[in-house]
């Protein structure tokens, strides 16, 4: 073989060899590459924002869906049927007239085929319709449950914020007198004072038992304080100047929210349960208003003889107190910074 064939023969193998190297890089390129589908999928559990993964988790649990469709429904069902504030509803009858009883007084309520009848709750013993008595009651529960949870939410927060922030004096007075008020129990306080308040109204009676349910959530909100005073972020932020006030409300507090909103949440359902109990007890509600707690206690009497004035205001309770547990749940759930993965 000549030098020119030898030299031909090297160049075409060295070609040979260049070209498999590249179609195995080709090939090993085309294998690590994802595909469409795995690129979508990529994208989809990209970092995101704390609020969005809250909400996803949030609405994927299904018993909080669940309840807040059930709150929304009695919410509606009651402020809308007999109205509010001067606001009229559809319903044609006052929860505060007498009349004569109709059918004995018995509900006229049928469900096949449906319809509401003349009293579709029936009377109660002075003839008053029940359907409607039942939706102020609803309305008064609510109202005082809502005013609670936010009475409760301004005063534990800052309790709780301002002794794990500033620790020393400050927590130990602001805890003992949290302590104080733990070792009373809260029913005995509200029996020994809600009787009073309730006389001049539901929004008095309401602030009360707000000034007497606080301390749990202070509690939470302190233990969080405690951990996240000692984060980076705020040496960082004492280290560039920033005063108490901003450290408090813009770095550390947000990081709370999750703890406050929880904590808030299941204080509405006790408080719909202790307003409950006190009114049954006679020491809330006050005539001539009603809640569902005085419908269930002025009603008493005929538990056996019209078993459905207990049955009505009754389920209205359990119905609302579960809706707001599962809400609580779900927003228990979302907040969960354990809960890092989001399904797809």
């Amino acid at each position: 073989m000549s030098t020119d064939d030898k030299m031909r023969d090297d160049s075409r193998t060295s070609l040979e060899l260049s070209e498999m190297t590249l179609q195995s890089q080709d090939n090993d390129i085309a294998t690590a590459a994802p595909t469409r589908e795995q690129t979508d999928r990529i994208r989809t559990t990209e970092a995101k924002s704390q609020g969005r993964l809250i909400r996803e988790r949030f609405f994927r649990h299904k018993g909080a869906l669940a309840g807040i469709a059930l709150l929304v429904l009695i919410f509606l069902l009651a402020f809308s049927s007999i109205g509010f504030a001067g606001i009229p509803g559809w319903w044609n009858k006052d929860y505060d007239v007498l009349a004569a009883r109709f059918n004995e007084g018995r509900p006229t309520l049928t469900l096949w085929p449906f319809s509401l009848g003349e009293h579709p709750f029936g009377q109660d013993v002075l003839g008053r319709d029940y359907f409607a008595l039942t939706m102020r009651g609803i309305q008064t529960s609510l109202i005082i449950a809502f005013i609670v949870g936010l009475v409760a939410m301004v005063i534990g927060t800052t309790v709780g914020a301002v002794s794990g922030y500033f620790r020393g004096w400050t927590e130990a007075f602001l805890m003992r007198i949290t302590d104080v008020v733990i070792t009373i129990p809260t029913v005995v306080i509200a029996a020994a004072v809600a009787g009073i308040v309730a006389k001049h109204g539901i929004i008095p009676f309401a602030i009360f038992l707000g000034l007497v349910t606080w301390t749990g959530l202070a509690r939470l909100v302190r233990g969080e304080f405690l951990s996240l005073r000692e984060k980076e972020f705020v040496e960082s932020a004492k280290s560039v100047g920033a005063s108490s006030a901003r450290i408090i409300f813009r770095h550390i507090l947000p990081n709370t929210v999750g703890v406050i909103i929880v904590s808030t949440t299941l204080a509405i359902s006790g408080a719909i349960l202790l307003e409950t109990g006190l009114s049954f007890l006679g020491l809330g509600v006050t005539a001539p208003d009603t809640s569902l707690g005085k419908a269930i206690n002025d009603n008493r009497s005929a538990l056996t003889v019209r078993p459905w004035l207990f049955l009505w205001p009754g389920a209205f309770i359990i119905g609302i107190a579960l809706a707001v547990n599962f809400i609580g749940d779900g927003l228990r759930d979302a907040f969960d910074p354990k809960q890092t993965r989001v399904k797809q």
